[in-house]
């Protein structure tokens, strides 16, 4: 719901700029700031062009940030308001997973997957969406711009639209303002915590970076014992949890992707590893690793190790070694060589690494080492 609120606003400033001629032309979060009742302001048109008058930047010329660039921009083609649209579709699908649509290691990296891959959908990040919230994230998102909404203030209604579908607003959390690093672990909290309770902090002040890192220690870091729950065993916040081979997942393929390897992938050695098969093209929904902790318990947080990086990937819960796996546990994350992901602590004994994508340049991908956490009971 914050998500929304925030979206409109910044939907209604924007609209007024191109009403007046305008084109923003770097809407990203660093932009946005909250006043002191919490409404949205956009800021810093520093490159932004008019709509009317041929200004020093020609076809050609990249401008932007590139996370948030509309595939027109990242082209040097001529760009127009819905350009805009398209930049907030990525702010907001932010909002809405924790994550950017398009993660890259470089400006061209991340502005080329935005010029030639199709947006991923909302929902298979996090179902919980409402689908009228993903349609209109999802038009915002086209590559062609005639099919994304026409005007930003078509966009503001949608929004509003799907807004007024959540009923009647509960009691407002308080609204925190930091500077743009806290937006990355402000987002993914709000991801865990669903759409009708939001924080969007969005950039102020310095002291932000020292609050972010406290913030980021207490998750990782803290301790205290876990109480039996009504569905799941006793765990300790922040103790290793053991978790054993449990097989693979292959739904579209033969059933199964280097089972016999998968002890690898928790024997405690890095230098052994679980390795999908060989694709020259990867055409499935995914495959995955399927680790069994034994017991049902509330994971807190994964760690995973892998020599080949790059690869995009997913964790998610079940209660069979064979599937379905219905229970997200987290939105999807780039694989880095050495990469901790945050769980949300659902009750599961199998858990599988769901794997989306391969590495850029590799035929598959690879896990090295998996170890897990307890969140407490």
């Amino acid at each position: 719901r914050r998500a929304l609120e925030i979206a409109i606003q910044v939907a209604r400033g924007l609209a007024f700029a191109h009403e007046h001629g305008l084109v923003h032309r770097d809407v990203k979060p660093q932009n946005v700031i909250l006043n002191g009742d919490g409404r949205a302001k956009v800021t810093d048109f520093g490159i932004a062009r008019s709509l009317d008058v041929q200004g020093v930047t020609q076809t050609g010329t990249v401008l932007g940030t590139s996370n948030y660039i509309a595939p027109e921009q990242a082209s040097g083609e001529p760009v127009d308001q819905t350009t805009d649209v398209y930049s907030l579709g990525v702010v907001l699908f932010e909002l809405l997973t924790g994550e950017v649509p398009f993660p890259g290691e470089s400006f061209v990296a991340v502005a080329m997957r935005h010029v030639s891959e199709p947006p991923p959908n909302v929902l298979d990040v996090r179902p919980e969406v409402p689908a009228r919230v993903a349609h209109a994230v999802g038009r915002a998102l086209q590559k062609d711009p005639a099919a994304r909404f026409p005007t930003m203030d078509a966009f503001a209604a949608e929004l509003q639209a799907c807004l007024a579908a959540l009923g009647p607003r509960p009691d407002a959390d308080t609204t925190l303002v930091r500077q743009r690093p806290v937006l990355r672990e402000s987002a993914r909290r709000v991801a865990r915590a669903g759409t009708r309770r939001r924080l969007l902090p969005l950039a102020l002040v310095l002291v932000g970076l020292a609050l972010l890192a406290l913030v980021v220690a207490a998750l990782l870091l803290r301790g205290g014992g876990g109480k039996a729950g009504k569905h799941g065993s006793p765990s300790v916040a922040g103790h290793a949890v053991r978790l054993f081979a449990g097989g693979s997942y292959d739904p579209q393929g033969d059933g199964a992707e280097h089972s016999a390897k998968a002890p690898l992938a928790v024997d405690g050695n890095p230098s052994t590893y679980w390795d999908t098969e060989h694709y020259r093209s990867f055409t499935k929904s995914g495959v995955g690793l399927v680790l069994d902790a034994r017991r049902t318990v509330r994971l807190g947080r994964l760690h995973i190790d892998t020599s080949l990086p790059g690869f995009r990937a997913q964790i998610r819960g079940g209660s069979s070694a064979g599937g379905p796996f219905p229970t997200y546990l987290s939105a999807m994350k780039t694989i880095g060589q050495q990469t901790t992901i945050a769980l949300r602590p659902e009750p599961v004994r199998y858990v599988l690494l769901w794997i989306t994508a391969l590495p850029t340049g590799q035929d598959q991908a690879r896990i090295n080492e998996v170890k897990a956490y307890g969140a407490g009971g």
